[in-house]
């Protein structure tokens, strides 16, 4: 779990993200609360639940990305799911209980990458004496053993080839799933799960290089050394107490005011979402997770529909609203250059592995801002993803040609932008076909 102060999240998201502080403190304050909530006492502890957070925007300003780049700060089971996925109990096709039962594949995942890095030493001792095994034979004399030792640690023996025996991981049988309940991993029943204890672990031989073999044989010796058993149980404790549960495009589960259809099983689905979200106790096959103390945080862009056309208990269960904003001109123009990984950034990079040096002059980046900004007013307001769009079609004949160029610079300026992109973009008809 992070301990971040919300100050330290936001001035991280800003690397990735334009503008939205409301959002951004938002989050960084519900990510905090978990850590001041470990501090308590333990009676106080089980009082205090999530403050669940509702983001409304439209698409393209940063909702998807902002629960991303939360996932990789908070150091904790997270999982982005998309509401549209799910089906009311009793539908074909998967329901809502599914998202704890991943959260806690997920938790696994953390928890088992932990502790392997804690035996790191001792399994890359072990997976050493295998590749020797391998090299030598394991009746070979201490002194060839070291001789043999000293050239592996040198990087004599990198390219040569050896047999190593590793833990068959691919099921070799098939599973089944019990009927009525779709997707659920606790309702599979997989055989060579089943027969595997019977039968001893199995494993395969493969035959690889002294280099590669390393990392299968430092992963099957850490296995050995960690115990299953205080995975699976530090794994539900942390989705208990630390996990995030991002919900996507809420707004399209919301039932709008008269509709038919479709509409029953909307709102089946945000009828289903509610103890998830107040709390409840769900079955995994590492047995029972509670929910009461998982964040929620549900966008969406209710374009269609209103927040207000949610169900009232499943408002009253997401507290905290925040609005991100249209992006503007200097927000599209702010993308392209002070992210991290900006995209005119992104390009030049591509083009550098082709020998071409690209770049672009300040009037360039005025003009894809403004183009962005046209079409979205003019077509659709896709948000940033625009900006992707009239980049692709103003770099296209560079991308075409450049393994030709090779050693070449090129300059973008506003006249190249609008030879490309400006007669397209003042052609609203048009324009909604191209861009």
């Amino acid at each position: 779990m992070t301990t971040f102060s919300p100050r330290e999240i936001v001035s991280e998201l800003d690397r990735f993200i334009i503008g939205q502080h409301e959002a951004k403190r938002a989050v960084a304050i519900a990510l905090r609360n978990r850590w001041r909530r470990q501090q308590l006492d333990e009676d106080l502890r089980d009082e205090v639940m999530p403050k669940n957070i509702l983001m409304i925007g439209p698409t393209g300003v940063g909702k998807t990305e902002i629960s991303r780049r939360l996932a990789k700060l908070a150091g904790a089971p997270f999982i982005k799911v998309e509401a549209t996925k799910f089906t009311e109990v009793g539908y074909v096709g998967r329901d809502v209980e599914q998202i704890i039962r991943d959260l806690v594949e997920v938790g696994i995942g953390l928890v088992r990458e932990k502790k392997r890095a804690e035996v790191q030493a001792k399994a890359h001792a072990g997976a050493e004496e295998r590749v020797l095994d391998a090299l030598v034979g394991s009746t070979a004399s201490p002194a060839t053993r070291d001789s043999f030792r000293k050239k592996l640690r040198a990087g004599e023996m990198d390219d040569k080839e050896i047999d190593i025996e590793i833990a068959d991981s691919g099921s070799g049988m098939p599973g089944f799933e019990v009927p009525g309940m779709p997707g659920a991993n606790v309702g599979i029943l997989n055989l060579s799960e089943m027969f595997g204890k019977a039968m001893g672990n199995r494993t395969k031989k493969v035959r690889t290089t002294v280099k590669a073999s390393y990392a299968d044989l430092i992963r099957d010796e850490s296995d050995k050394l960690i115990d299953n058993e205080v995975i699976q149980r530090e794994a539900v404790r942390s989705a208990e107490n630390d996990g995030i549960v991002f919900l996507d495009e809420i707004d399209k589960i919301a039932a709008r005011e008269g509709g038919m259809g479709a509409g029953v099983s909307r709102e089946g689905v945000q009828r289903d979402l509610l103890p998830l979200v107040e709390g409840t106790t769900v079955s995994t096959k590492y047995g029972p997770v509670k929910t009461d103390h998982i964040l929620f945080i549900a966008s969406g862009a209710f374009h269609v529909s209103k927040p207000s056309d949610l169900l009232p208990e499943l408002q009253g269960r997401l507290p905290i609203r925040v609005e991100l904003k249209p992006l503007t001109k200097e927000d599209f123009r702010r993308i392209l250059t002070e992210t991290e990984a900006s995209l005119i950034r992104q390009y030049k990079a591509l083009m550098a592995t082709e020998e071409l040096d690209l770049d672009f002059t300040e009037d360039a980046i005025d003009a894809l801002a403004d183009v962005a900004v046209k079409l979205n007013t003019s077509v659709e307001n896709i948000g940033a993803r625009r900006l992707q769009t009239v980049m692709e079609r103003v770099l296209d004949d560079i991308s075409f040609n450049a393994p030709d160029r090779g050693g070449s610079k090129v300059m973008i300026d506003q006249a190249y932008v609008a030879e490309h992109v400006g007669e397209i973009a003042a052609d609203a008809d048009l324009s909604r076909y191209i861009l």
